[in-house]
């Protein structure tokens, strides 16, 4: 009875759900169309378009609402499910039931999305900005005609009598460009330049209070401040307090913006925020980017959020330049793609040239300017290559030469839309000598008194930081008031794929030293679960005396050094990799460190959280609890599994879920005897699958057997497993078929079946309960993908291709990617060895060709882990000349020249491929995920590092993996790529059936994964990971399970850090920590039919005190996204509320 007491009340709801919906969609048509009259004609449209507009409309809205009601009937079979369910099995939540049939989530745990919630998908986009960056590259000519002394640009006149009515204001910024690393290690900058520019600085701001100066990278900043004395301390402080000295932007470094990751970015601003916070007790308002190689709007978002206002950038591609210089929209409000109102707008400001050094920052002419680049003076180390040489300025010149640089700034400001103009005056590591100092200020002071003594000149000319140009820009332009926005234009989209000249563009970078941009993601997930795990440990610890003797502050150190030595790889000439080979090995060695640093703190702290009586918690430096299954024995080598040895005394495998839901994961070790048993955590047999340990293509190991098996884990928790050796097992152990040119019928196994055979035409094939697959029997490559679910084929070619370079005199290097035309096959003269194994936890085909082992694994369990495929690539290619590998997708979407890659790991971005651009061109950076679709099928390409990707055909995705180079691209950097590893990359590739899409919306300007999709690239990113008990020690009784939570967080939130607060005094950590959450944006119209996904949406509502188990949330407020800034109202939150797409800072404390 009471159920279907339940069916009429919700069968009601439903009802007026639905009505209200329809209510709601209908009043929105009122606003789906921008006052603003469209581009593409100005005349009124006929009467009979409009009609068809609204019938179109009508239609959507029909679409959308049959959507939501399937979504409606889907919820209602879900919950009578559930609740027949649960009334079968109360404890079917329960973690400690571990029986085998649990192991994989039952079907009937669907996926229960709130209509609501997929609306946020459908309205992004229908907000129009004035400047959309892919109707910019639809408009372009993208040709590079000559113009004039601005060589990229075009003429610049002027009417003498323009700045009679309003003066002429210029604010000339000093800086000096540091790169933490790049010819020189951070360290050897430091030491031969950095620490004598900044020691100037101290003295040469003091001796004319009219002079300014502006400082970004904190890294250096703070090593700096480290060795200086009090008394120069305090004069800092006053020069800022002055505002005679500007930290701008304030993060760690200058990041990257193509192959950074959101996380990392965030981690760098908070490091140097923080930093300066404490230090300084300063916060930065404006970003300073002159030197990234394209710029990305989650930079812009993040500084958003961080609570700056404007922001400045430099390098674009010339010919976006030149038609913002012609528009006059090098000043912009910069919006986010999926921003539906205006609230993530930041004023950026784009530099005009082509570069940020002194000739082309004064204007459009560099032949003049770099005569107003006062180091260069005859006698000095540089020149103007232009060959006329500055001169001093003096009396007898003042008035030709401030007239000269005055011509300049006006042509200049003719670019922007106010007489406000900025004119940065530095270089790279500029001002390191006093009598630098003394040339550029003292002429360039002598320079403005000249002009402001002669009103009849209308200008003021004058020293200032960054913050003085906004604040006069921003008066200037009246954008106090309420009505402002509209003077500047608004800008959404990106700025990739970056060319300074000709067809230079950097592509190449994206993949360069692509082992080290593994590396970095490597680290990431491990600072992120050390960070989780040492807060959680932390306020353990602070329960009783007896656990106060977790080395807190020690491991404290650990991370900190971690987070900057992960901050410092962020820097625009590391994560890139362009930087010399030493100072590769520099960044490298730090990693590499900081990783196994970090294992420490995770054990330490898994080690506290587990305990079962933490009255026996004894902390022993000389005899470690855990230890990691993995291990890295050089920074240049690939990770390896250590073998655990068995005995018939359990040994215990502890495995830590870093992700905030409940999680399937399969895990395999190594152990020392195919006689295994596992037990779950509440002590039942788990399912095992053992293969062979193999040492090259044909050859297995009898020291080591793999064990693989599903474990079922808490989220942001720990599961203790049990390993013991037995008499016989239970396990099941893989099949092996090896296809080799000449099979050679060697005696056969003890243990494994295999069998030798000829490559044949045959396929190979695979299956599981999603897909069956199948593989050519020659190349061992995949050739096409059956759904089980709808019964459809789908062509999924894979093959590898070269590139080369081209055979001008400027080749590929370091940055540029200048192939010699497209790609050719890889081609083998004879197939490659092909092993196949059919398991039952999983079945993988892996080919050994000569610069690549391949391997493609199909997991056989439900849930997220058998939906898409495992694709492995080991690369070596140190033996090549001028040649780039690249793995091929080829496939029957009708993607029609579109694809899509992620920015950041934090959003997407529509790309079109364009005919009218050379190929390299149309690569561009993928951080964690590029996509093909059409309307009824989407296939991603997830990535576990930062590459180039490029879709250049129809159906086509391609990924560049690695490159060797021979020579210098003339960039600066004087060498070639020439240190290739070993590199691993790593790869899922999900295939997804889209419904209730049409063909029209494959124009917008906004996309968004699925939520399978980015549960999938979670899963991809944070692995979970496997440590063990010592063999021989005294275990002390462990829980069965660590969960700090009651229950999964919502499927589209995520926990982006836990990350402990320094104490404002000491280097101790303080007790409180920051919790970064983000809440994700998803499509909605994919098939939601058993994804397995063992959480929900709550519409980004979370009940924080009801979050965590056996931990009480204390006090919890709202801060800006670095902790600089509190809301004026923050006080102590109970419920978290956060739009799609917004990633929010909380401070908390939790006892």
């Amino acid at each position: 009875m009471k159920l279907s007491r339940q069916f009429t009340v919700f069968g009601s709801a439903v009802f007026c759900v639905v009505i209200f919906s329809l209510y709601l969609m209908l009043d929105r048509g009122h606003f789906d169309h921008p006052k603003s009259p469209r581009r593409e004609g100005t005349f009124p449209k006929g009467q009979l378009s409009i009609l068809q507009e609204k019938i179109d409309h009508l239609e959507r809205l029909l679409a959308e609402n049959n959507e939501i009601i399937s979504n409606i009937r889907d919820s209602v079979i879900n919950l009578s499910e559930s609740v027949k369910d649960s009334q079968k099995n109360p404890e079917a939540i329960n973690f400690s039931q571990g029986s085998v049939s649990e192991l994989f989530p039952s079907a009937s745990v669907l996926l229960t999305v709130d209509s609501e919630e997929c609306l946020f998908a459908s309205k992004s986009g229908s907000h129009v900005s004035g400047v959309q960056m892919l109707d910019v590259y639809d408009i372009l000519p993208f040709d590079n005609p000559d113009g004039g002394v601005w060589k990229q640009g075009f003429d610049i006149t002027y009417n003498e009598n323009e700045w009679d009515s309003e003066p002429l204001q210029v604010f000339v910024v000093p800086h000096s460009h540091n790169d933490p690393g790049w010819l020189k290690t951070f360290d050897d900058y430091f030491r031969d330049q950095t620490q004598h520019i900044l020691n100037n600085m101290v003295i040469k701001l003091q001796e004319d209070n009219r002079r300014k100066f502006v400082w970004s990278e904190i890294s250096y900043f703070s090593k700096w401040w480290d060795a200086i004395d009090s008394q120069k301390k305090n004069t800092v402080k006053r020069l800022i307090k002055d505002g005679q000295f500007e930290i701008v932007t304030g993060g760690w470094v200058m990041p990257d913006e193509a192959s950074s990751h959101y996380f990392a970015v965030i981690d760098q601003l908070i490091e140097g925020h923080q930093w300066l916070e404490k230090n300084l007790g300063v916060k930065p308002k404006s970003g300073w980017a002159i030197d990234p190689f394209g710029h990305s709007p989650t930079m812009a978002y993040l500084l958003k959020r961080t609570g700056f206002s404007n922001m400045l950038i430099q390098r674009v591609h010339y010919s976006v330049k030149k038609h913002f210089a012609t528009q006059k929209t090098l000043e912009f409000f910069w919006r986010q793609n999926w921003d539906l109102g205006s609230s993530t707008d930041i004023l950026c400001h784009m530099m005009p040239f082509y570069s940020y050094d002194i000739p082309h920052t004064c204007g459009p002419d560099p032949k003049i300017c770099c005569q107003f680049d006062f180091k260069r003076l005859p006698g000095g180390r540089v020149s103007c290559p232009w060959r006329v040489p500055p001169e001093a300025i003096h009396a007898g010149n003042v008035q030709h030469r401030a007239w000269m640089i005055l011509d300049q700034y006006r042509k200049k400001s003719k670019l922007f839309r106010t007489k406000v103009l900025l004119a940065p005056l530095g270089d790279d590591f500029r001002y390191a000598e006093s009598s630098e100092w003394d040339q550029q200020y003292q002429n360039y002071q002598k320079l403005f008194d000249y002009m402001n003594s002669h009103p009849e000149w209308h200008v003021k000319a004058q020293f200032g930081t960054l913050s003085d140009y906004f604040e006069a820009l921003r008066k200037e332009s009246n954008l106090g008031e309420k009505s402002s926005n509209s003077f500047f234009p608004v800008l959404s989209g990106d700025f990739f794929t970056y060319a300074d000249r000709d067809h230079h563009y950097w592509s190449g970078y994206f993949t360069s030293r692509p082992f080290y941009k593994r590396l970095d993601r490597v680290l990431e997930s491990y600072l992120r679960t050390a960070e989780i795990l040492y807060f959680l440990a932390l306020v353990q610890s602070s329960k009783s005396e007896k656990m106060s003797i977790f080395p807190s502050a020690d491991n404290y150190k650990l991370l900190t050094e971690a987070r900057r030595n992960l901050g410092l790889f962020q820097h625009h000439d590391a994560i890139t990799g362009t930087s010399k080979d030493w100072v590769v090995v520099d960044y490298g060695t730090r990693l590499f460190h900081s990783i196994m640093n970090l294992k420490k703190v995770i054990i330490d702290s898994a080690h506290i959280l587990i305990l079962k009586d933490k009255s026996a918690y004894n902390y022993d430096t000389s005899s470690p609890f855990l230890k990691m299954v993995d291990v890295q024995s050089s920074q240049d080598s690939l990770p390896r599994k250590t073998v655990i040895k068995l005995t018939s005394q359990p040994r215990y495998l502890l495995i830590y879920n870093p992700l905030e839901q409940e999680r399937f994961s399969v895990v395999s070790v190594h152990v020392d005897s195919p006689r295994v048993k596992l037990l779950s955590p509440s002590g039942k047999p788990v399912t095992i699958q053992i293969s062979a340990v193999w040492d090259g293509a044909t050859t297995l190991s009898h020291e080591a057997y793999q064990v693989s098996f599903v474990a079922h884990l808490p989220p942001l928790g720990l599961g203790v497993y049990q390993l013991l050796q037995v008499e016989s097992s239970e396990a099941v152990l893989s099949d092996y078929y090896i296809y080799m040119r000449n099979s050679r019928q060697e005696k056969p196994d003890g243990l494994f079946k295999i069998k030798e055979m000829q490559n044949s035409v045959d396929n190979i094939i695979l299956e599981n309960s999603y897909m069956k697959l199948w593989f050519s029997g020659m190349s061992g490559l995949l050739e096409k993908i059956n759904t089980k679910e709808d019964g459809k084929n789908h062509q999924m070619k894979l093959e590898f291709a070269w590139y080369g370079t081209t055979s001008n005199r400027d080749k590929s290097g370091a940055y540029l990617f200048l192939p010699d035309g497209d790609a050719k096959p890889y081609i083998f003269a004879d197939p490659p060895t092909i092993r196949v194994a059919h398991g039952r936890i999983f079945s993988e085909v892996v080919c050994f060709f000569n610069h690549v082992t391949h391997t493609m694994r199909l997991y056989k369990v439900q849930g997220l882990e058998g939906q898409s495929l495992e694709v492995s690539n080991i690369v070596d290619i140190r033996g090549e000349y001028n040649r780039e590998l690249a793995m091929r997708i080829s496939s029957d979407i009708n993607s029609r020249n579109r694809f899509y890659t992620d920015l950041n790991g934090y959003q997407i971005q529509p790309r079109l491929t364009m005919s009218k651009l050379p190929l390299q061109a149309n690569v561009y950076p993928m951080t964690t995920m590029a996509y093909i679709q059409d309307v009824g099928v989407r296939v991603t390409l997830h990535s576990a590092q930062s590459l180039g990707v490029a879709s250049l055909k129809n159906g086509q995705l391609e990924v560049i993996m690695d490159r060797r180079l021979m020579q210098d691209d003339n960039r600066g950097l004087g060498q070639g790529v020439q240190d290739n590893k070993i590199t691993a990359n790593i790869f899922r590739l999900l295939l997804e059936r889209r419904h209730g899409t049409d063909a029209n919306e494959e124009k917008e300007s906004v996309s968004f994964p699925s939520l399978l999709s980015h549960m999938t690239s979670s899963y991809l990113n944070h692995p979970v990971i496997p440590m063990t008990t010592y063999a021989d020690s005294d275990v002390p009784e462990m829980l069965s399970t660590f969960s700090p939570l009651v229950s999964s967080m919502p499927c589209d939130m995520h926990i982006v850090n836990l990350r402990s607060i320094q104490s404002k005094v000491d280097v101790e950590p303080s007790d409180e920590a920051a919790l970064i959450l983000h809440r994700k944006g998803f499509d909605c119209r994919f098939s939601n039919r058993d994804l397995g996904l063992l959480c929900s949406t709550t519409q980004g509502k979370i009940k924080m005190h009801k979050l965590f188990n056996k931990f009480r949330v204390e006090s919890l407020t709202p801060t800006s996204l670095s902790l600089l800034h509190s809301p004026p109202d923050a006080r102590n939150i109970s419920e978290i509320n956060m739009s799609s797409m917004e990633i929010n800072t909380f401070r908390i404390r939790l006892r």
